[in-house]
């Protein structure tokens, strides 16, 4: 009972940590990587759907993104949907091959980011956090309902401790690498 309930923390606490993961890699460090493109939503005929599924996404170079759209004529519609995203890039069109140059980072953007990432990784910790007050609360439910014994009960509070310091520990390494990617020049 208790083993399933720290095993249920475990994987929340985990998919909280890929999240977070998956909020780095819309954050733009200096290189070119399609998973910064992962956000933007295009409208196809109506229906926003993510660019990865309307086109191909590809590194020309170290600072160039290129999308070939399957179908001519979502080459506006791509266009429009990269400028107004809050990425800050210029596609320009090319026989119907958008180029998205990604232009150098100011020392200024550079902690806009990280102020940006900072944010994310405490989002993260409070998603873990939180994930610690609902298995926390079940294992009380469980004392108070007499299944289990208030020793049972003290062990349980502490391995669920252990596991969130595990996870904020993740995060707290996540973001290191994150700001570390992000001075580089």
């Amino acid at each position: 009972m208790i083993t399933d309930i720290k095993k249920d923390a475990e994987s929340r606490m985990k998919k909280a940590v890929e999240a977070l993961g998956n909020n780095f890699n819309k954050i733009r460090t200096g290189r070119a990587h399609p998973s910064l493109l992962d956000g933007i939503m295009v409208n196809y005929y109506g229906t926003p759907t993510p660019l990865n599924q309307v086109g191909n996404i590809n590194i020309e170079d170290a600072r160039t993104l290129s999308v070939s759209p399957w179908e001519r004529n979502l080459v506006s519609e791509i266009e429009k949907a990269i400028m107004k995203s809050d990425l800050g890039l210029n596609p320009s069109t090319n026989n119907g091959l958008i180029r998205i140059p990604l232009p150098m980072l100011t020392e200024e953007t550079r902690k806009n980011f990280i102020k940006q990432a900072r944010a994310e990784a405490e989002h993260g910790r409070v998603s873990v956090r939180n994930v610690r007050r609902d298995v926390l609360a079940d294992v009380k439910a469980l004392l108070k309902d007499k299944k289990i014994g208030e020793d049972e009960d003290r062990r349980a509070q502490d391995d669920i401790q252990k596991i969130t310091d595990k996870y904020i520990a993740e995060v707290d390494k996540a973001l290191a690498a994150k700001e570390v990617d992000l001075m580089a020049v």
